[in-house]
């Protein structure tokens, strides 16, 4: 398998995940570790600079949750690439929405005042509200709301996506437009 290319390596090591050799899952992290990085920095680079999670935190809990997973049922590494971005959302929204929580107490009774008593910073709304926006994005068009979702956060260019998901770069164009009209529009509503 190693003189595949890396595209027939990763397939090939799905195919063998799917059908439950949990061992192609050792074998395939080193084969998509650049891309998933390069995925995590993708949606890190437009956190907050005070984020505490890490690109190589994000990447481990994200594979945490697909290796979770019985055998990925994924014809090709577009599906593969495609999860993993929006597994490493789920994540971003989940310690968003733990972070909101903790700073209006959480589980924890408070003995002090503390100095900051703001609200969620409008980082972290911003974010759960596009989060909200995206979801419901998917339910009328799933293929826009990737679009977004691997160009904003996932990093990926034109060219990249339309790859990704097997349309024309002027498609992905087309449907990046349509998307954020419909985001700001949806958005600016919840507001």
């Amino acid at each position: 398998m190693e003189s595949s290319p890396p595209g027939e390596q990763v397939t090939a090591l799905l195919r063998r995940w799917a059908d439950g050799d949990r061992d192609a899952l050792d074998v395939l992290m080193p084969v998509v570790y650049a891309e998933l990085r390069r995925i995590a920095d993708g949606y890190l680079r437009r956190e907050r600079s005070t984020h505490t999670l890490q690109p190589t935190a994000l990447i481990h809990e994200a594979w945490m949750r697909m290796a979770r997973q019985s055998g990925g049922a994924f014809d090709h590494r577009k599906q593969f690439f495609g999860l993993a971005a929006q597994l490493m959302r789920r994540i971003l929204v989940d310690h968003a929405r733990a972070a909101g929580a903790d700073k209006r107490g959480g589980e924890l009774r408070r003995t002090e005042l503390a100095v900051d008593i703001g609200s969620t910073s409008p980082r972290m709304d911003d974010l759960l509200a596009l989060d909200e926006a995206l979801e419901r994005l998917a339910g009328i068009s799933p293929r826009q709301a990737q679009v977004i979702e691997l160009r904003y956060f996932g990093g990926l260019n034109l060219e990249e996506v339309a790859e990704l998901l097997g349309v024309s770069p002027a498609t992905v164009s087309r449907d990046q437009t349509i998307a954020e009209a419909w985001l700001g529009q949806a958005m600016a509503k919840d507001a």
